[in-house]
């Protein structure tokens, strides 16, 4: 895996440092940007001069602009439509999971409690857009779930 850059837009701090956290003990090259609500991720994805993130890490339930809202921007965003968006969010509610399937999520990741498979599902998640041909997934592969992961 090349370095990749990553974007995590979480409100949560403590949930901004266990991804961080598991980030660093895994065996990739990534560099890691945190903003905290929907207005920021906007803001950071349209800054002159800076190329896109490689991948948007995106939780839902965030203040001001939530990431429902922010993944609807991306998406009829002519400039960062093609941008892979992974819902990251404690919500499994399965209507919320069809709704951000058809507006065009790449993947959706149930944070998961144990840090263990924290590292799996974000490994698994960095595997699968650090494939050259990455289209959108069928709904049955949709969900991350980390359980087929083996971390080298």
């Amino acid at each position: 895996m090349k370095n990749i850059n990553i974007l995590l837009a979480d409100d949560d701090k403590a949930d901004c440092h266990l991804f961080k956290d598991a980030l660093a003990e895994l065996p990739v090259s990534a560099h890691l940007t945190i903003v905290h609500n929907g207005e920021q991720v906007i803001e950071e994805l349209t800054k002159k001069g800076s190329g896109l993130p490689d991948v948007l890490f995106l939780d839902l339930n965030m203040p001001r602009k939530n990431g429902f809202a922010t993944l609807g921007a991306i998406k009829r965003s002519s400039e960062l439509q093609n941008l892979p968006v992974i819902i990251f969010s404690t919500a499994s509610d399965k209507e919320m999971v069809k709704i951000v399937f058809r507006d065009s999520a790449h993947y959706y990741i149930c944070k998961p409690n144990d840090f263990s498979q924290l590292k799996k599902v974000i490994y698994e998640a960095l595997t699968l857009i650090s494939q050259k041909d990455n289209p959108l997934p069928l709904e049955e592969d949709f969900m991350i779930t980390g359980n087929s992961i083996v971390i080298p």
